[in-house]
């Protein structure tokens, strides 16, 4: 009798791992690379929540793989199966943005800080804690400042809450880029742009000194403050500015006068 082709070979194994129940059998399918061998395991009725947590570890899953385990009876029992989906790259949209509604805030954070998620993905988990952080208690709503993405703690910043704002404004996550959003708002706390101009790491950063001088709440002596250090061209763009308050205005036009005529004086021995 013949030995079985390789595709006969194939089928076989594909119908065992389908129906294997013995835990040493089912080990053996584990580190399995045909595809329609794990795709016939993931359909395995007698998989528990550890088998798909432990076959979910692998990123190597193609995404047909990773929607049969989506459909396994053991995942829809399992928070952190449910988790461990939303978590992986391969996971179809359809799978994972619903999914997120079950989620608890922190795991969403996980979700949203794990490299290998796809970019909209991690932005559906920040949206999903963003929606979740009004009624969320204050520990909470600090722990996320401490801890969250840039975007979050950029979002949290929107408070009167002066503790709240120093803990997000010292989050490493935090950008130079969300921090000049969070100056352009219309509707931003007096408190926000205080400690942004005082704030020891952030009142460094030339963008933002510029950025802080044009917003209106910035405290006067800051801005007197920045004004040395910055370009007498952008401190003439800044006057152009139809928002600066007057006062300011001609006090940055005074100081730029003075060092225009500073630089054109001729040198003396």
């Amino acid at each position: 009798m013949a030995d079985p082709s390789p595709h006969e070979r194939l089928r076989q194994r594909a119908e065992l791992a389908a129906a294997v129940s013995s835990r040493a059998e089912i080990e053996s399918f584990f580190q399995e690379s045909a595809k329609d061998v794990l795709l016939a395991f993931a359909r395995n009725p007698h998989l528990q929540e550890r088998d798909l947590l432990r076959l979910l570890e692998r990123k190597d899953l193609a995404q047909d793989v990773v929607l049969e385990l989506a459909q396994h009876k053991a995942m829809r029992r399992s928070y952190t199966v449910q988790l461990a989906l939303v978590r992986h790259p391969k996971t179809p949209r359809q799978v994972s943005l619903p999914l997120m509604k079950f989620l608890y805030v922190f795991d969403l954070l996980r979700v949203a800080q794990t490299p290998a998620v796809p970019a909209d993905v991690k932005m559906a988990a920040e949206e999903t804690i963003l929606k979740k952080t009004v009624s969320m208690p204050r520990g909470q709503r600090s722990a996320l400042a401490r801890r969250g993405t840039g975007r979050v703690a950029a979002d949290l910043l929107m408070s009167s809450d002066l503790e709240l704002i120093r803990t997000a404004l010292d989050n490493p996550a935090l950008t130079e880029g969300q921090l000049l959003k969070v100056l352009g708002r219309e509707d931003l706390p007096h408190a926000v742009v205080e400690q942004i101009s005082q704030h020891p790491r952030w009142a460094q950063h030339y963008h933002l000194r510029l950025a802080l001088i044009r917003n209106p709440l910035t405290p006067l002596a800051r801005v007197l403050a920045f004004l040395p250090d910055l370009a007498v061209t952008d401190l003439q763009d800044i006057c152009l500015d139809h928002l600066m308050l007057p006062q300011v205005r001609k006090y940055i036009e005074a100081r730029c006068a003075a060092r225009l005529n500073k630089q054109s004086r001729p040198a003396h021995d």
